[in-house]
């Protein structure tokens, strides 16, 4: 992950006063009207405001566009590029960590969440009565299999992982510098971003919208991505799989003893012709569904050990190119 741009190399002469982080990935289509809202928004803010694209392995046209429109965009603002794509929220993290701005807000290029709501996390933060705010959907104009997908996916994420998430999920925050900085010192693979955000406290803000429709390309957020994501935020902040493995042996324990003394009842009736072979198949097979399960909760726990004790960055850089903007 680049480390914040220095004075010397980076500085357009501006102090940043606001920064908004972009990730890019297959949004050729909808950049220029980024570009022209995120304009807008500065135009009304109370100090600069810049923009910080971080174009995460697209494999479109996104980056072409980018170094084209923003020499000449009437806003400060940076170019990141990942050397492939490492996925979504590493490239927020790498954005965090280039933004120069005191207040930092994070959103999509899709513009399914709209950037006037920059403007209202900004005016949230800088009146000091929140640290971190965020985006509480009120509706969306998704498909109906996509609109289920993301439901059932926040419910069980607000069930099972943190009930104080909004019933929407997460997708569009704003955060002040030291929660940013709090943040990119988690530096930790295989998590959850949103599951960080909340971990690391603060006074927290929530700012209702309306999700806009899809106007241009496919969502990235697969299924696959979704249950990949679900199960890391499972496995980095709750204990509920091994409270569960718990829970099994126990329940599975009293079973076993109830079925022995049955069995046993039964051998001493002469009820049971082979006695041994009912108690020891109970044996087998609770032990081996037992040694399996637990096996493979515990298993999960320690790969993400071992991939954090390699102590990778979440993702590389290739270069970061500053633009003044023109006003």
């Amino acid at each position: 992950m680049p480390s914040a741009p220095s004075d010397d190399a980076t500085s357009t002469g501006v102090e940043i006063r606001y920064s908004v982080v972009i990730p890019v990935y297959g949004n050729e289509a909808t950049l220029q009207a980024v570009i022209e809202r995120l304009s807008e928004v500065a135009s009304r803010l109370d100090g600069p405001m810049e923009a910080v694209f971080v174009v995460d392995g697209s494999p479109d046209a996104s980056l072409l566009v980018l170094r084209r429109l923003l020499p000449g965009a009437a806003l400060p603002s940076q170019l990141v590029v990942h050397s492939r794509n490492f996925g979504s929220f590493p490239a927020i993290r790498t954005g965090l960590s280039v933004a120069r701005g005191e207040y930092i807000g994070v959103m999509a290029a899709d513009l399914q969440e709209p950037p006037e709501l920059m403007e209202q996390f900004f005016a949230e933060l800088a009146s000091g009565g929140a640290d971190v705010a965020v985006g509480r959907r009120m509706s969306r104009a998704d498909p109906g299999m996509s609109s289920f997908a993301s439901r059932t996916f926040w419910w069980m994420y607000r069930k099972v992982i943190n009930p104080a998430i909004p019933r929407g999920g997460v997708d569009v925050f704003g955060c002040t510098r030291e929660v940013a900085t709090e943040l990119l010192r988690l530096d930790e693979a295989h998590s959850s971003l949103v599951g960080l955000l909340y971990w690391v406290g603060y006074r927290r803000a929530e700012v209702p919208y309306e999700r806009a429709a899809r106007t241009e390309g496919r969502s990235g957020w697969t299924f696959h991505k979704r249950v990949r994501y679900l199960l890391d935020s499972v496995f980095s902040f709750t204990d509920i799989p091994i409270s569960l493995l718990s829970t099994v042996g126990l329940v599975g324990g009293l079973l076993t003893t109830v079925a022995a003394i049955v069995v046993f009842a039964g051998w001493a009736t002469g009820r049971i012709e082979n006695p041994g072979y009912t108690p020891l198949m109970l044996v087998m097979l609770f032990s081996t569904f037992t040694l399996l399960s637990g096996l493979g909760i515990v298993g999960s726990y320690v790969w993400r050990t071992f991939e954090n004790s390699k102590s990778r960055p979440v993702a590389i850089a290739m270069s970061v190119e500053v633009f003044g903007g023109e006003r």
